[in-house]
């Protein structure tokens, strides 16, 4: 990722922040309509659930300038999420709920520049996850 790009996510997720709990229900919801089978390996408070994304996409958004420091984190979130029934096919819908997500709370300031490097940025971050969780390739 570019200096372009972390400055296009960092900008906008300090936009997000102040919806931030607006933003969280907005993708809970939307993640379960587009993958409603992910929908039952959620089973605790839902404003707690939303709290914690948040504050993991903070961490992760404060992080982009060092993926280094981020990425050991990731992959033991990943490696645990095994435990409660994630699977290497639910990156893409938490994507495309993330990305509907910024969309609808950033409206036009969600520029295709924006949208992109959340994009690469989610790309990369997924696949470390994948990779570790399940074993290189696993998201091919």
């Amino acid at each position: 990722m570019n200096d372009t790009q972390i400055s296009l996510i960092r900008d906008s997720f300090a936009q997000v922040l102040p919806i931030r709990d607006d933003a969280a229900r907005i993708f809970y919801d939307r993640l379960f309509e587009i993958a409603p089978e992910v929908k039952p390996l959620f089973n605790g408070d839902m404003t707690e659930q939303g709290a914690k994304l948040m504050a993991m996409l903070g961490t992760v958004v404060n992080g982009l300038n060092h993926l280094e420091t981020i990425v050991p984190a990731a992959q033991k979130l990943a490696v645990d999420h095994v435990a409660y029934g994630v699977s290497a096919a639910h990156y893409e819908p938490v994507g495309a709920a993330l990305l509907q997500t910024l969309e609808a709370g950033l409206g036009d300031a969600f520029t295709l520049e924006t949208r992109e490097a959340w994009e690469e940025a989610y790309a990369i971050l997924s696949g470390v996850m994948i990779d570790a969780a399940y074993g290189e390739g696993a998201a091919a």
